[in-house]
């Protein structure tokens, strides 16, 4: 075979090739269209509402801290918090939308950090909710040794010790998330962190309300979710400028 239709063919070839590759980029771009930032025009829906407890609430359970003298000290009547709320009401509910409606747009990260205590050596809050990227400053201030320690399930776990007085430690997560954090130098000591990509989250106050608010018109599923009393969803469409009214209640023998 001549030399010049080696030549030919590898130009061939790479034609192909270039074609190919241009027309998967394309391909790509049809897939996954580029996002746009997220403003705010005044016609956007918000959810509002009132978690109940159906049923008698067990009584929250002294905790044993004796195993930590100075624990003692600075909490002498310490008790459970997986099941509160007044009058029938549900509090630390973690409420948040999921649907399709959000997944065209970025969300500017917040600049501000939030913040998770040791404090009467109990969590403070108990329930909280953050941003994939956003600082979370963890404080120790009990005068003695805290030990914070995630567990979650799509993020990088870690373990890390304060002394009292120390400074705060600060962790960022990279991924929406679920995550329990224990204290393994007190294993009474538990929260829960939401770690959403989007800013359209609440926790039920001890009055059982919540609010979200600034949602792009859509279709939505809605999660309820509770430590002990399981998780809960509901489907809904909103409508530009709708304010809706959504609430619901759990058993107290869930689940």
């Amino acid at each position: 075979m001549r030399p010049h239709f080696w030549i030919l063919r590898v130009i061939l070839v790479l034609t192909v090739l270039s074609m190919l590759v241009v027309w998967s980029a394309g391909q790509d771009a049809v897939l996954s269209p580029t996002k746009k930032p997220y403003v705010r025009t005044g016609n956007e829906a918000k959810l509002s509402g009132t978690i109940k407890l159906e049923g008698k609430r067990a009584k929250p359970r002294r905790i044993d801290m004796s195993a930590d003298v100075v624990c003692y000290q600075v909490n002498p009547d310490p008790k459970t918090e997986d099941v509160v709320g007044s009058k029938g009401n549900l509090a630390n509910v973690l409420i948040y939308v999921k649907g399709e409606a959000l997944d065209s747009y970025t969300f500017e990260p917040p600049g501000s950090p939030v913040t998770l205590e040791h404090k009467g050596c109990r969590y403070v809050p108990h329930v909280l909710g953050m941003r994939v990227g956003q600082p979370l400053a963890i404080l120790n201030s009990d005068p003695t040794y805290h030990n914070t320690h995630p567990t979650p399930k799509y993020n990088s776990e870690w373990n890390q010790t304060q002394s009292p007085g120390s400074a705060a430690l600060k962790q960022t997560f990279d991924q929406p998330d679920l995550i329990p954090f224990k204290d393994n130098q007190h294993s009474w000591e538990t929260a829960y962190v939401g770690v959403f990509a989007h800013p359209f989250f609440a926790i039920s106050d001890d009055s059982g309300n919540y609010r979200i608010e600034g949602l792009p018109p859509g279709h939505y599923t809605v999660v309820f979710h509770h430590e002990t009393l399981g998780e809960k969803t509901v489907d809904v469409t909103l409508v530009a400028g709708e304010a809706k009214d959504l609430g619901l209640s759990f058993d107290a023998r869930e689940p």
